[in-house]
């Protein structure tokens, strides 16, 4: 495989992968939860993030013919662990497209003045175009993809500078209104903003020198997202006091430095992102569906809603580079470069529709409170860290090792603050447990093959 990845460009895939559209979301929701103290969540999971970044480097450089989280999984805690991160992996990938189109929702319900059925109207609106979109092969460049990451810095940037002298002292009491326990739930919802390092760690094999060269990528990547993550749940809470626990942070901040046209460019904004990050999901996930079918099993992907151009089938332990705008909800949108446009398999899209469907249609009736929502596919997310940190405990050593440790006890931790958003994790866990171990006919072990040089 060639090694064409440099401080550069593996700093721009890293920061790419790790940032997407629920900073729009996230930062309200928690400070609805727990109120100022929300800081320290974003702090504590700054911390887990950094452990993340060890572990999942330290996979891809000792490993790297894994193949991914399921791999890894796989190959520290055995094919049933490994079936159950990929079918849980997938899960959340298809929980959290419509939470995707929620997010521009919202946003045009606060600019319209509309109510929740509104914002619940146009993520279905969002949800069903881009999966038709998506059905027609049209997908976004990752040159289009940085540059929706670039708007959504220039957004964050420009919302917290214009807010930031708004501040007050008196917005940061009381500091914890709902009690210390509440740093669990927000702990819970903040998570789906920082997974992506999994889907990075196949990269690894792609640098010269990854011994030299990860060390100052994920530096530089870390402190990049660790001050984005930071000004802005400090900003949130500092500018908006009781208002912080909107679901339109991003709306608020910039009405204040901006006036009422700052909605309006919020809502533009977040539409423009959300659309962008569903085209690069919709194609990921249908890339991500037909690499685990060979590996664990599936639904065949043969039957698609368009044709299959260049034949992109997606090999076991390739090096996928991801695509930009991730975090939880952008997360796993990791494809080969330069594949062609296949299309979506039917059974993965009418999978996003009912999920849709399920999670949308309480949201419109107001029988789930969107922080609920959210928890569906972090719970997914936070079953795929605990496997694949648990492996790292038996795969790793030294340093590494350790942060495995550390880092599986604090995914637990969160995880149990899920709540009733474990429901579906434990049936999808159970499911993919007792599904067949169809990993024999192909790969094998996923450390018994090297690279595929695709």
């Amino acid at each position: 495989m060639t090694s064409d990845i440099g401080i550069a460009r593996g700093t721009a895939l890293y920061i790419g992968a790790l940032l997407g559209p629920g900073l729009l979301l996230l930062p309200g929701l928690a400070a609805s939860q727990a109120g100022p103290a929300s800081v320290v969540a974003w702090a504590v999971l700054l911390g887990a993030s950094a452990l993340f970044a060890v572990v999942f480097a330290a996979l891809g450089v000792r490993h790297p013919s894994a193949g991914g989280v399921w791999g890894y999984a796989t190959a520290g805690l055995g094919p049933r662990a490994g079936r159950v991160v990929a079918w849980c992996f997938l899960a959340g990938v298809i929980g959290g497209a419509p939470i995707v189109s929620v997010v521009g929702g919202n946003y045009v319900a606060e600019l319209t003045g509309g109510g929740v059925r509104v914002a619940a109207t146009t993520a279905a609106v969002l949800l069903v175009g881009t999966l038709v979109v998506t059905a027609r092969g049209v997908r976004t460049s990752a040159t289009i993809q940085f540059g929706l990451v670039a708007l959504l810095l220039v957004i964050v940037v420009g919302a917290v500078a214009g807010a930031a002298p708004a501040s007050r002292a008196a917005n940061w009491t009381p500091f914890a209104p709902h009690g210390w326990v509440a740093l669990g739930p927000a702990a819970a919802t903040l998570m789906l903003a920082f997974v992506g390092w999994e889907a990075i760690a196949p990269l690894t094999t792609r640098f010269a020198r990854p011994r030299r060269q990860l060390p100052v990528v994920i530096a530089i990547a870390f402190a990049a997202t660790a001050v984005v993550y930071l000004a802005l749940g400090i900003v949130t809470v500092a500018a908006l006091g009781e208002r912080a626990g909107t679901e339109v942070p991003l709306a608020a901040l910039l009405r204040i430095g901006l006036g009422d046209i700052g909605t309006a460019v919020a809502a533009v904004g977040a539409v423009v992102l959300t659309i962008g990050a569903m085209l690069a999901y919709l194609a990921g996930a249908a890339s991500l569906a037909r690499a685990l079918r060979p590996e664990i099993g599936g639904p065949s992907a043969g039957r698609v809603l368009a044709p299959q151009p260049g034949g992109d089938r997606p090999r076991p332990g390739m090096a996928r580079e991801p695509q930009p705008g991730g975090d939880g909800l952008g997360a796993g949108m990791a494809r080969e470069p330069g594949s062609g446009g296949a299309g979506l398999p039917r059974w993965l899209a009418g999978a996003v529709l009912v999920s849709g469907v399920v999670l949308i249609g309480p949201l419109a009736t107001g029988r789930i409170e969107l922080a609920t929502l959210v928890n569906v596919p972090t719970t997914f997310f936070l079953v795929v860290y605990l496997g694949c940190t648990a492996a790292g405990w038996r795969l790793l050593r030294g340093a590494p090792r350790i942060c495995a440790g550390i880092a599986c006890v604090m995914v637990a931790v969160v995880l149990a603050f899920c709540g009733s958003a474990l429901i579906p994790a434990a049936v999808v866990t159970m499911a993919a447990s007792m599904g067949r171990r169809s990993a024999r006919r192909t790969v094998g072990h996923p450390l018994d093959a090297a690279p595929d040089p695709g």
